[in-house]
């Protein structure tokens, strides 16, 4: 009966090589698109190829956009003194999701002489760099090497802040957290 089901294994297959998919989500998903809801199964291949075809990057802040330039480059209500920096892409929807920066953005993925070549062409008029990386060592040594590389122009440089997440108990958060936590304490009002 193995042999029987290629078509539905490599869907599987498939499945599984997405980030956190497992296998027993793959099997319920293809059976799901299979099985119980194929024109759905039709509309998620009908999107995939267009996201493939039509989702870019941005050329100026490399943010993912439909076209050459995203929506939030263009977008003149945007804070254009502020500047986030972020590590990839996807972390510009994150930000945006929590409703709490209305800036521009620059994905910085790697440390090449034209991606700095185009963050300073960014930063002429931004008063105010955010760094919103994950803590690590490598974060640190990035965000200095691009303070030394900006700091000609008066930028003001912060940090989002890390630590404790909300609703997460001390027995659950790593060493590094706790400890910038720790060092980041406020004032209880």
């Amino acid at each position: 009966m193995k042999n029987s089901l290629k078509k539905f294994d490599k869907l599987v297959k498939k499945l599984e090589e997405l980030p956190s998919v497992g296998k027993k989500s793959a099997i319920r998903i293809a059976y799901h698109l299979s099985f119980t809801n194929k024109f759905e199964g039709i509309n998620l291949a009908h999107a995939i190829e267009e996201s493939i075809e039509y989702v870019r990057k941005c050329q100026k802040c490399n943010g993912i956009s439909e076209n050459e330039i995203c929506e939030i480059c263009i977008d003149e209500h945007r804070n254009r003194d502020t500047l986030c920096i972020v590590e990839n892409p996807k972390d510009i929807l994150i930000v945006e999701e929590s409703h709490t920066y209305n800036g521009l953005y620059f994905v910085l993925e790697d440390i090449k002489e034209e991606s700095l070549n185009n963050l300073l062409n960014i930063s002429k008029d931004i008063k105010e760099i955010i760094f919103a990386f994950p803590p690590s060592m490598n974060s640190e040594s990035v965000i200095i090497y691009v303070q030394d590389k900006l700091e000609f122009l008066g930028i003001k440089f912060y940090k989002i802040a890390h630590g404790v997440p909300t609703g997460v108990k001390l027995e659950n958060i790593d060493l590094p957290s706790i400890s910038e936590a720790m060092k980041n304490k406020n004032i209880v009002t």
